[in-house]
Order: structure tokens, then C-alpha cells, then sequence
């Protein structure tokens, strides 16, 4: 995943999904809970074992 940011997975992601479908797939709060981009980065950013879903998830709709 060289040179693609986080902020550009969870944009993709978000196009492809929304939010809702995000919040099913991975049961994460900042996707059901008043989801935006910038607090569910800081969200990513601090908690590993979300981030490397959300990052899974992103390879595998590639």
C-alpha cells in the first residue's frame, strides 16, 4: 500500500460502502456513532487493531 494514505482509504472506502455498511462490516463506533473522515482518523491513528481491519478491508475490495 505504498503512497496510499489512511485519509484515502477511508474515503474510498466510504464511496464504496457508506457509512452504515462500513459500521457492519467492522464494528467500530466512529462508523456508527456520528461518523466523519477527521474523527475516524484520529480514531485509526490511535488504535492499531482497527486500523489493520479498516486496512484489510480496503485490499480486499482491490
Amino acid at each position: 500500500m505504498h503512497g496510499v494514505t489512511l485519509k484515502m482509504i477511508v474515503t474510498e472506502l466510504v464511496e464504496k460502502y457508506g457509512w452504515e455498511e462500513l459500521s457492519r462490516r467492522i464494528r467500530i463506533n466512529c462508523f456508527a456513532n456520528d461518523p466523519s473522515i477527521n474523527s475516524t482518523l484520529k480514531f485509526l491513528r490511535r488504535t492499531p487493531w482497527a486500523r489493520k481491519k479498516v486496512e484489510a478491508l480496503y485490499l480486499e475490495k482491490k
